[in-house]
C-alpha cells in the first residue's frame, strides 16, 4: 500500500512537472473586448488588457477564475495595449481581486475629455500603486520563461526587423490605405510573444495603416504560430498585407457576438495561405453560416447565454501547442514547426 502510495505521489509530482514546463495562454471572454492571460513556465505571468467596467464586475470575476485555474495568485505584467473601455476598463475591479505588479503601456493617452478621461485617469490610479513600465519599440517585457518584444507603441513600429525577419513582402502593391486613425486604437502597444520556436502576435486594435507600417515593404516581425486576430476581427483592421506577412497556422479571435467577427475581416484570415483553423470566443452574428468556423471551434454560441467560456491554448517547449474549448471540451493539436 505504501509502495503504490509513493508511485501515486511519484507520478503526480512528474505529472505537475512537465505542466510546469508548459506556457499557458487564456483567451477570456470579455464580451468583444480582450483579456489575454499568459502564464509562463516560470510562473509568472502576464494579463494583456481587462476588458469592460461595470456589468457588476463581470469582467474582472472572469479574469480572477482564470487566473485561479491557471494557479495564479497575482499578475505580474499588467499589458494595456490602448485605452479604450473595453481594453483599459475593468482595471479598478481586477485590481480589487488581485495584485498587480507592473503596468506597461504606451504613455499619455491621446484621447481626451469626458468618459477618455475618466478611463485614463482611474487607470493611472492604480498604475501608481504599482511599478510603471512606458514602452517603446524594440524593448522587451521581463516576464521570466518568455521573449516579448514590443513591436508597437505609441504610433510607432520597430525601427528594424527582428532576427529572421525582414523579407519582402510581394502584396504591399495592393495595399489600399484608409484615412489616418487619430484614435487610441492606432496607439496600441504591439507584441511578439516566443516561447521557444513558437511565435504569437498580439497587436491590440492597431488600426490598417500602421499594420502596413510594420510589414511593408518587408516583413520586420516575421511568421508566426498564433495570430491574435487584431482589433477583435474588424474590417478597420487585419488587411491582407499584415495576415499573409505573418503566414499564422492558426488564428484566435477575441470578438463578440455583436462586435467584430466582420465577414471581410474573416474572409482575409480564412484566405491566407497556410491557416489551419480560425477560433473564436463567440459565433458572430453579423458573419451567419457563412463567416464563422465550425461549432467546434467556438467558445460562446448563444448570444444570450452570457456563459464567458474561454479559449485555452497549451504550449509546449517543442513547439507543438494544444488549444482547448471550455464549452465543450474539444481540442486540437497542432505540431511543432519542421
Amino acid at each position: 500500500m505504501r509502495a503504490l502510495l509513493v508511485i501515486s505521489l511519484t507520478l503526480a509530482c512528474a505529472s505537475a512537472l512537465s505542466a510546469a514546463k508548459d506556457l499557458q495562454i487564456y483567451f477570456i471572454d470579455v464580451e468583444g473586448g480582450q483579456a489575454t492571460l499568459f502564464v509562463a513556465p516560470s510562473g509568472e505571468s502576464m494579463l494583456v488588457d481587462t476588458g469592460w467596467s461595470g456589468h457588476n464586475g463581470r469582467d474582472a470575476a472572469r479574469i480572477a477564475a482564470a487566473a485561479k485555474h491557471a494557479g495564479v495568485k497575482k499578475i505580474d505584467y499588467l499589458v494595456i495595449t490602448h485605452y479604450h473601455e473595453d481594453h483599459v476598463g475593468g482595471v479598478p475591479q481586477l485590481a480589487a481581486k488581485l495584485p498587480i505588479r507592473n503596468f506597461v503601456d504606451h504613455g499619455e493617452s491621446v484621447e481626451h475629455g469626458g468618459r477618455a478621461s475618466e478611463l485614463y485617469n482611474a487607470y493611472t490610479e492604480y498604475r501608481a500603486k504599482g511599478t510603471h513600465l512606458q514602452v517603446k519599440p524594440g524593448d522587451s517585457i521581463p516576464i521570466k520563461g518568455l521573449d516579448v518584444k514590443v513591436i508597437t507603441a505609441a504610433g510607432a513600429q520597430l525601427g528594424q526587423a527582428l532576427a529572421g525577419a525582414g523579407q519582402p513582402n510581394p502584396i504591399c502593391g495592393q495595399f489600399k490605405p484608409h484615412d489616418p486613425d487619430t484614435t487610441e486604437n492606432a496607439q496600441s502597444v504591439g507584441t511578439l510573444i516566443t516561447f521557444g520556436s513558437f511565435r504569437a502576435i498580439d497587436l491590440g486594435d492597431l488600426t490598417w495603416n500602421k499594420e502596413y507600417d510594420v510589414v511593408c515593404p518587408n516583413n520586420r516581425a516575421g511568421t508566426v504560430d498564433l495570430y491574435i486576430v487584431s482589433h477583435h476581427g474588424m474590417d478597420a483592421s487585419g488587411s491582407p498585407a499584415l495576415v499573409q506577412a505573418l503566414h499564422p497556422r492558426v488564428a484566435l479571435m477575441d470578438n463578440g457576438a455583436r462586435k467584430g467577427g466582420t465577414p471581410p475581416a474573416w474572409d482575409t484570415i480564412h484566405g491566407s495561405p497556410g491557416l489551419e483553423d480560425i477560433w473564436q470566443l463567440h459565433y458572430s452574428v453579423a458573419g451567419g453560416k457563412d463567416h464563422n468556423s465550425p461549432d467546434p471551434f467556438i467558445a460562446n454560441l448563444d448570444e444570450q447565454g452570457d456563459t464567458g467560456n474561454w479559449i485555452e491554448v497549451t504550449v509546449r517547449p517543442d513547439g507543438s501547442y494544444t488549444v482547448y474549448n471550455s464549452r465543450n471540451k474539444y481540442s486540437k493539436s497542432y505540431s511543432a514547426k519542421p
